[in-house]
């Protein structure tokens, strides 16, 4: 079955949702996951993938049980890639 809507990216699910329910700054939360302000914000503002690794990290921040599970966080991201890889080649 294939996504037939456009999914969130996540690092839309980062800046809408997760930083503000802790009450974290860009810097903080990047900080805390281990990564620098600019690689964290290039995720946030969707200009940069969730990679493996830094579903790894997500993981370890905010832990399983507070839906911080890598392959959700991945799954995500790939969901995210095939829609817009499906919108570039429509017609193709």
């Amino acid at each position: 079955m294939s996504v037939q809507y456009n999914p969130p990216h996540p690092g839309a699910i980062l800046r809408e949702d997760i930083l503000p329910a802790r009450g974290l700054s860009v810097t903080e939360a990047a900080r805390q996951l281990g990564v620098s302000r600019v690689t964290l914000s290039r995720i946030i503002h969707e200009q940069a993938s969730i990679t493996p690794e830094m579903a790894l990290r997500i993981e370890r921040w905010l832990g399983v049980e507070n839906g911080g599970r890598a392959e959700l966080w991945a799954g995500m991201q790939l969901d995210y890639d095939m829609w817009k890889a499906r919108q570039r080649n429509k017609g193709a």
